[in-house]
């Protein structure tokens, strides 16, 4: 399974939305923070680009020393129509101040200096070190993700269905006379994670672990072809 800090340095690296919380900085008539771009430097800090003309910039380079601290939000939600389409928060908060010369004109880095972190996802809660998060991975298939579960949901749903019956004999029973719908929620390079829906709306998570970690799209195809056979069996 992922750890906190991939999982955390996944999100940061995704398309998910994000948002800067800086305290005691007045937006009552400005839009809220929301980065342009964000990567994630060697040392696990965060870089964060934003019109040049942002609160955040003026703030950040007004700051003296690491005075100003700040927290990035990060919200997951599921690319695919299901109950409970928020997958995750987190939250990375530090130190930020403004990087000159790296951005276009007209735009500003921040580095927020990474201090500690949190993740609130479908696997649990907890709390991420600085160094586990400098030396994490974010999952391979991340830039992928929303397309491939998108496409699992419209051109392949009843082999999603078959899943079920992988489940053990009490579920597959439940899934042979409820037929409950069978949708693609999250993926990643252990596995894939699918939400039951049944008629009456109440739902159940299952996880579909790969016989090995896979570490692109060739091999997530062949590992997908391995689950769906052994669900038709």
């Amino acid at each position: 399974m992922p750890s906190a800090a991939e999982r955390t340095r996944t999100l940061v690296q995704s398309t998910c939305s994000a948002l800067l919380v800086v305290p005691g900085l007045d937006l009552a008539h400005a839009e809220p923070l929301v980065p342009d771009s964000r990567s994630v430097g060697p040392e696990g800090d965060l870089f964060l680009e934003f019109p040049a003309d942002s609160p955040a910039v003026r703030a950040a380079t007004h700051a003296q020393g690491d005075e100003l601290t700040a927290v990035l939000e990060l919200t997951d939600v599921a690319p695919v129509s299901v109950p409970h389409r928020i997958r995750g928060r987190a939250w990375v908060s530090g130190w930020l101040t403004s990087v000159p010369g790296i951005a276009e004109p007209g735009r500003m880095m921040l580095r927020l200096e990474f201090g500690e972190a949190y993740v609130d996802d479908l696997w649990g809660a907890e709390d991420i070190e600085p160094e586990d998060f400098r030396d994490a991975a974010p999952d391979p298939l991340v830039p992928h993700e929303a397309e491939l579960l998108q496409h699992l949901h419209s051109a392949h749903d009843e082999q999603m269905r078959t899943l079920c019956g992988l489940l053990g004999e009490r579920t597959a029973r439940a899934c042979s006379s409820h037929q409950p719908s069978a949708v693609p929620v999250a993926l990643d390079r252990f596995g894939l994670r699918v939400r039951f829906v049944e008629d009456k709306g109440s739902s159940f998570d299952a996880r579909f672990e790969f016989p090995e970690p896979v570490r692109d799209v060739t091999e997530l195809r062949r590992a997908m072809h391995t689950l769906f056979e052994a669900a038709s069996h």
